[in-house]
């Protein structure tokens, strides 16, 4: 069974061609996990518009932000094989199938994929034009190659990612993958899973210009691999 776990916030504009993607490469049995931070726009009509039993929608309590929005859509998976969306991108036919295929050989998957504009217009080929990706903890702690869109995970790594730190700075997929890279494996293939939209409006800021100033940056790496020293020794 497959899971797929999307974390909503006012996402009506990109919504429901991101759900037609997914459903379109989901089984009978498998599930569309959604997890809404308080949408007021006609996210939620646009959910309940599928009338399909394989999405479940849970609403968080107030606004919780992106990460622990996440965190409510994995805690309500029965997925063997979980997969992480954004509201705002398309994904590619075939990238479940790509994974599902790697997952049997590691416990963490990343693919490449296309960068498009709130247009649809192509921005880059790949996310690994200037970068190599690594599952390597320690190079990702200096600069990641994780993104949680293009990212799916066995379900028997949910018993040392669960529950995400409180003080958690960085985002969750940091979080996610760093401890199974310690833990057990991460793999990285060349398919190009998904068409990752950037439009201005995105929750993170991946592949742009990081907002950060390197006092900040520092801050977010010496968190994270604080909370991943505290998870290890519990």
């Amino acid at each position: 069974m497959i899971s797929v776990c999307m974390a909503t916030y006012n996402g009506e504009r990109f919504l429901r061609e991101q759900i037609e993607s997914i459903l379109a490469q989901l089984g009978e049995c498998d599930e569309l996990i959604i997890s809404d931070d308080g949408s007021t726009d006609n996210t939620l009509e646009i959910i309940t518009s599928f009338d399909d039993d394989r999405i479940k929608l849970f609403h968080n309590e107030g606004n919780s932000g992106v990460n622990h929005n996440f965190e409510n859509a994995l805690k309500h998976t029965m997925g063997d094989m979980i997969f992480f969306s954004d509201q705002d991108d398309i994904w590619i036919d075939g990238k479940v199938k790509a994974c599902v295929e790697a997952l049997k050989e590691c416990d963490c998957v990343f693919h490449d994929g296309i960068t498009i504009n709130g247009e649809g217009e192509v921005i880059a080929n790949s996310f690994y034009i200037n970068k190599i990706p690594s599952g390597n903890f320690l190079k990702n702690l200096w600069k990641t190659s994780y993104m949680s869109c293009r990212m799916a995970i066995n379900r028997r790594t949910l018993k040392y990612v669960l529950p995400y730190p409180s003080d958690l700075k960085c985002y969750q997929e940091g979080w996610v993958a760093s401890i199974i890279a310690i833990k057990s494996n991460v793999k990285f293939i060349t398919f190009k899973g998904i068409q990752y939209r950037r439009h201005g409006c995105n929750a993170s800021c991946t592949s742009s210009k990081s907002p950060y100033s390197l006092k900040e940056k520092f801050l977010i790496r010496l968190n994270l691999l604080t909370n991943v020293i505290k998870r290890l020794l519990k």
